[in-house]
């Protein structure tokens, strides 16, 4: 008998039924913990984690039979940390790359198009009308080409955008480059777009020297993690309207409502929200379904996240 911990109820009604010798509890992470029966938790040697509930970690001390994690998460990089020693962690590959692809395609083109003067000019009653950027024929640069990287570059080439793929290491086989190669890469991007996780080596890595490397009217695009891209020194290119900008993720995070990040000329800003639309539950009941029967037949697990 396997004890495993979901966060959403009737996947078995809407998937199938549940394995034999599989018992599943639920905590959505919204209910006090404390309402969680200890000898249940006793139990658990499996918990899917409620997604975007930031505290969710604070059950981990009352699960001792705990022998792995999945997150719905793709980026882990807080959460490996917590983890008591011998627990596997697997991560949320894939379930975001369809809405994360499209948020940012969205950014782009709100920027590139001037969506927000629009709708200032739609509420104010003008009616102006100039030519804009467009994203057709533009160079966009990819820096962190995982499969997010590759879920947007579908998108950007059918819109007839050319791509470079950046990633930590070069794989010339596949046209990627290595992030060594930016200051080479930047002056000849119209758009870069960062989608890197968070760790020592990604802090601060889109800095003043990489910023200062891309042309003049170029757009820097974030949904990655906000601290891979250095707030101040952002904030000194788009303060002279030199560079744009399009954030989902900030530095810090949530975004003060007084930052001057928000009235920066040219800064879009949405609050991190790229993964969050109706193409991920779905993904994510399947993935919760097909990794509960594969650890009830013993088999490994998808997504494993390598310990650090």
């Amino acid at each position: 008998m396997t004890d495993i911990l979901i966060p959403w109820p009737e996947l078995d009604l809407r998937h199938g039924p549940w394995p034999d010798g599989v018992r599943v509890h639920l905590w959505d992470g919204i209910a006090p913990p404390e309402h969680l029966p200890q000898e249940t938790l006793d139990l658990v040697d499996l918990w899917v984690m409620p997604y975007a509930v930031p505290d969710a970690h604070r059950l981990l001390p009352r699960l001792p039979a705990l022998r792995a994690v999945q997150s719905l998460s793709a980026g882990v990089d807080k959460l490996q940390p917590l983890l008591p020693p011998g627990v596997a962690l697997h991560n949320g590959r894939g379930l975001h790359d369809a809405s994360a692809a499209e948020h940012a395609i969205g950014l782009i083109l709100a920027a590139q198009r001037e969506l927000p003067r629009w709708a200032a000019d739609q509420t104010a009653g003008r009616w102006q009308p100039h030519f804009t950027r467009s994203l057709a024929d533009s160079r966009v640069a990819l820096i962190g080409y995982g499969s997010i990287g590759t879920a947007l570059e579908r998108r950007l080439l059918a819109c007839e955008a050319e791509v470079v793929r950046v990633a930590r290491t070069a794989r010339p086989d596949q046209r990627v480059h290595a992030v060594d190669e930016l200051p080479e890469l930047l002056p000849d991007v119209d758009i870069a777009v960062l989608i890197l996780p968070e760790s020592p080596a990604t802090t601060s890595l889109f800095g003043a020297r990489e910023l200062a490397a891309l042309p003049d009217g170029a757009l820097v695009v974030n949904i990655g993690r906000g601290r891979t891209l250095h707030t101040d020194a952002l904030l000194a290119e788009a303060g002279t309207g030199r560079l744009r900008a399009a954030l989902d993720v900030t530095d810090p995070e949530p975004l003060p409502a007084d930052h001057p990040l928000r009235h920066a000329p040219g800064v879009l800003i949405t609050p991190h929200v790229a993964g969050g639309s109706a193409a991920f539950r779905p993904r994510a009941e399947r993935l919760i379904v097909e990794q509960v029967h594969r650890w009830a037949a013993g088999e490994p697990l998808l997504h494993p996240v390598s310990a650090r």
